[in-house]
């Protein structure tokens, strides 16, 4: 049985008394530095008597908050603002969240180990918190011939790059998967969420999609230099140009070896590379390194969609948003098209420019 707006009452009084008998999780902490949207603990409010659904990964609590909008279901981001998504370790208590929650929203397996324990234990103890990966049916490329080879990849996509939502066109199917999961979460709204989710493809991805291309078109190199780690693949995948990145591990961490910033040095020269694009949430050393070794006179912000600072936060900036007023004036610069005082907002390249 479900009430007026298709959630069972009951469902969330057996989860309650379950979370009471749980062993071995923190009891004591709730979602981590709950803030305003975008930030961890935050995001659309249906109500209190909706369902829930948590994301482990910024960019698909964004998707999935866009197709519940106007419907009783709340989606709140696990994620701390100012953390990366990927490199990001929780502790224990993040697993009591989830199984508090309806529906956990996460990217597959062997992404963030720490959402791998979580649907363990939802398995394992038989909890009734629907699962939806976002990844399901999506076609992920081959790893990019720069990455350190001792990485091991995507579990049994072993040899696959896992950052498919930077492709929009590929981002769309994991709103499909979204969708599919919370229209089973609220059968009630099929209506509203479908619909809210066809027009988050067609107005949104779509639009960025077309506007990148615009983008890559007009450039006369093929080739970006980033000091960031390799998260940029598929957007060189899916607009012909050669994604550089310094940091050559799949997660936002570790170091950079002498012989990447050897082969950095020669790209540049070779390209007559005047500024790169660097890890919003990343260490800025390897950056910073480029341009006292090298022609380089700045770096500009990149980000793969993993994170929010304060200020997007404050700004409900989500997945469009941050498409817009980081990465695409970024490319705009790094491409050469533009000089970075013409692209952006008022003030972008003094905001942006070699940023700490």
């Amino acid at each position: 049985m479900t009430d007026g707006e298709g959630v069972s009452p009951g469902r969330f009084q057996t989860r309650r008394a379950f979370l009471g008998s749980v062993v071995g999780i923190g009891a004591s902490v709730g979602l981590a530095g709950c803030g305003g949207v975008g930030g961890a603990g935050s995001g659309t409010d249906g109500g209190d008597d909706g369902p829930v659904a948590v994301a482990s990964f910024f960019s698909f609590y964004d998707f999935a908050r866009k197709i519940a909008s106007e419907t009783p279901v709340t989606v709140k981001n696990l994620v701390p603002t100012g953390l990366h998504g990927h490199g990001w370790e929780p502790d224990a208590s993040v697993t009591r969240d989830i199984i508090d929650a309806d529906a956990f929203v996460h990217v597959g397996e062997d992404f963030q180990p720490w959402a791998d324990r979580a649907i363990r234990t939802i398995e394992d103890d038989d909890v009734d918190t629907q699962l939806i990966n976002v990844r399901e049916g999506i076609e992920l490329v081959d790893l990019a011939a720069s990455l350190d080879r001792d990485e091991e990849g995507v579990g049994q996509n072993r040899g696959k790059d896992p950052h498919f939502w930077l492709d929009p066109q590929r981002a769309k199917q994991s709103v499909d998967n979204i969708t599919e999961g919370l229209v089973e979460l609220a059968p009630d709204h099929e209506e509203s969420l479908r619909e809210n989710a066809e027009a988050y493809k067609t107005d949104v991805l779509d639009r960025i999609d077309a506007d990148y291309q615009s983008i890559f078109d007009r450039a006369e190199r093929d080739v970006v230099q980033l000091a960031a780690h390799n998260a940029f693949q598929y957007i060189g995948v899916r607009y012909g140009v050669r994604m550089r990145p310094l940091v050559v591990n799949l997660a936002a961490s570790g170091d950079v070896k002498p012989s990447d910033i050897t082969e950095a040095k020669q790209v540049i020269a070779d390209n007559d590379i005047r500024y790169v694009g660097a890890g919003v949430f990343e260490t800025r050393k390897p950056a910073k390194q480029l341009i006292a070794e090298t022609a380089v006179e700045a770096y500009f912000p990149v980000t793969p969609y993993a994170g929010v600072r304060e200020e997007w936060v404050e700004e409900e900036w989500g997945y469009e948003e941050i498409a817009y007023n980081v990465n695409m004036p970024t490319f705009e610069v790094v491409l050469g098209n533009e000089a970075p005082e013409d692209v952006g907002p008022d003030g972008w390249a003094e905001q942006w420019r070699n940023f700490e």
